[in-house]
């Protein structure tokens, strides 16, 4: 693996990882459409690990607060809404977690395939549309309920189908229960730091740590961190349509391709 594909790797890692259009869908793909057959195959996990970097560093605040909240309301029996969210994300994350690593784990193979990750990206990508436009912005970030960060963290599951995108349907599931868009992002990176962390933590032993390594990984977090708050800050006005478009034109090129070789 080349210094200039692990730089590229690293860059749409850290643009599509924090963006509802798939990050696996693209690193299955684009190797693919390039012919590369030298990609590791730890190198997925890696990237993952430098946008879990940024999703840690742009929220430290968020992280420390989470964590004295839980503490107060343990121990000192304090109720707050950070130590509500906390355990919100801890229930979200359990369940998921558990049935996505089954699930990735016995039909990965079959899923990565051409066709099924073109045709999860258009699905995919009509369903944030459709959701985004029809349900109106009504809850926010520390108005969230337990029934609703639990829904949106099982959604989590379809995420090991590349393509289908873990911010993609974690965002469409939001948007569903009528939380507002900037919400929906923030809850959504929050929510994917710790499935992010188990993943990199059970492959950190076929990590190899070279010159591609460190370039993809500082790479994907430093396009990590202006993604994050790209978004954040687009969402306060924009909304999902150009990112269900984009997944619906790249799941019909990525069709168009296939057959034509």
């Amino acid at each position: 693996m080349s210094e200039l594909q692990a730089l590229f790797l690293g860059i749409v890692q850290g643009l599509t990882e924090l963006l509802p259009i798939s990050s696996s869908g693209h690193l299955f793909i684009l190797p693919w459409l390039f012919k590369w057959e030298n990609i590791p195959e730890y190198f997925d996990v890696a990237l993952h690990a430098g946008t879990l970097l940024a999703i840690a560093i742009f929220f430290f605040k968020d992280w420390i607060n989470l964590l004295v909240g839980a503490y107060k309301q343990v121990v000192k029996k304090e109720k707050n809404n950070e130590g509500k969210m906390f355990f919100y994300l801890v229930w979200a994350t359990i369940p998921s977690a558990l049935i996505g690593f089954i699930l990735d784990k016995y039909f990965e193979d079959l899923l990565t395939k051409p066709l099924i990750i073109a045709i999860a990206l258009i699905i995919m990508g009509i369903l944030l549309y459709i959701f985004d436009k029809k349900f109106d912005s009504k809850v926010e970030y520390e108005d969230m309920n337990f029934k609703e960060t639990f829904l949106i963290g099982m959604s989590q599951v379809l995420a090991f189908i590349p393509g289908v995108s873990r911010s993609g349907v974690t965002m469409t599931a939001a948007r569903a229960m009528k939380i507002e868009r900037e919400s929906a992002a923030k809850y959504s990176f929050m929510l994917s730091a710790p499935v992010v962390l188990g993943a990199t933590l059970y492959k950190l032993k076929d990590f190899v740590y070279n010159i591609p390594f460190a370039i993809g990984v500082i790479s994907s977090f430093l396009v990590g961190i202006l993604v994050i708050k790209f978004l954040l800050s687009y969402l306060k006005k924009g909304d999902f349509k150009w990112f269900a478009i984009y997944r619906v034109a790249l799941g019909l090129t990525i069709i168009l391709v296939y057959f034509l070789r």
